[in-house]
């Protein structure tokens, strides 16, 4: 393929999606990074899209949302990576909510074997995910179907939500950084996901490495409010996707990292895994610093006092990393 004709290609894919990361844009056109990375850079220099830590999207700062069959094509292996981690901070128990999302139904099926959960969600792909899970209880929001991602938003979605009280929510995005928090690219999942919030003790962001750095319309989550972000290990040559978790990391979000394999490591550190016995499985993490606001353990005024699932400190196996907040 000439390069005239990679970089057509490379910029109807991100006109598609929105967002496109070198890892899939290299797959499509069967080359390297290397040259993806070098045809990226042309195209951004006649103002065609913008570059982002590890991929490329539609100039202007803010990408766009695009649709189901795009997102379910992208990133599979990150997300598949994401959620096998993320499946392991939920015990037995729990009630939970689950925003909607492709990197969320990965995780809602994996949920399915967790006894005696409670997932409430405003998605018809998480829901879908647990139907024939036996031990799972699903509950539904209302609200208004919104087709393009298959979730429930609205007026009566949100309503569904007061008064609920859970043990965490489990949420994805559009994109991620340090300055906004979490964000989104629709008003009224912005305002569903701000609702499921509001009912959970602790906030669980699901990110691969391409959304970190990546701002788009709608605040949903602050960041004074996630307490932990579960990401893929970004590429060795994405120092910004590096730079961006330790800007997370200081200012008190727990960072857990998983490669493809499952293996959880640090930019420059070897592998580690969890011990024999860790069913969370392996990770890396960043220490909380101090109890968070509003992030009370459980239980609280407007629902039922529910469990908590034990911190990190208190589960057997692993190992935290080096990555932790900066002195300043």
């Amino acid at each position: 393929m000439f390069a005239a004709e990679r970089r057509q290609l490379i910029l109807e894919m991100v006109r598609a999606n929105g967002a496109v990361s070198l890892r899939e844009l290299a797959r499509v056109v069967q080359t390297s990074e290397v040259t993806v990375r070098r045809d990226v850079r042309a195209l951004e220099a006649e103002g065609l899209l913008d570059r982002r830590h590890g991929g490329a999207v539609l100039p202007g700062g803010f990408t766009r949302e695009s649709g189901f069959p795009q997102k379910s094509h992208l990133a599979t292996a990150e997300k598949t990576a994401i959620a096998d981690l993320a499946a392991g901070f939920v015990e037995e128990g729990e009630a939970i909510v689950v925003g909607a999302g492709t990197t969320t139904q990965e995780l809602a099926r994996r949920l399915a074997r967790v006894p005696g959960l409670t997932v409430v969600t405003n998605s018809l792909l998480v829901a879908q995910a647990l139907a024939h899970a036996n031990r799972v209880e699903v509950v539904m929001t209302g609200g208004t179907l919104r087709g393009s991602n298959y979730a429930l938003v609205g007026s009566g979605a949100e309503q569904s939500l007061q008064g609920l009280r859970v043990s965490r929510a489990f949420l994805s995005g559009s994109g991620l950084t340090a300055e906004r928090g979490l964000s989104t690219s629709n008003m009224l999942s912005a305002s569903v996901d701000r609702a499921l919030v509001q009912a959970a003790g602790e906030v669980v962001v699901l990110a691969d490495h391409t959304k970190l750095g990546s701002d788009t319309m709608f605040q949903t989550v602050p960041t004074d409010l996630i307490t932990r972000l579960v990401t893929d290990e970004p590429p060795g040559h994405d120092d910004r996707a590096a730079t961006e978790l330790q800007a997370l990391a200081d200012q008190g979000v727990q960072i857990a990292v998983a490669n493809g394999s499952g293996v959880a490591r640090g930019p420059g550190q070897p592998g580690m895994e969890g011990g024999p016995g860790d069913r969370r499985g392996p990770r890396r993490d960043v220490p909380l610093p101090g109890q968070r606001r509003n992030h009370p353990p459980g239980g609280g005024a407007g629902g039922p006092q529910l469990r908590s699932a034990p911190s990190l400190s208190e589960t057997s196996g692993g190992r935290v990393a080096d990555l932790a907040p900066r002195r300043r």
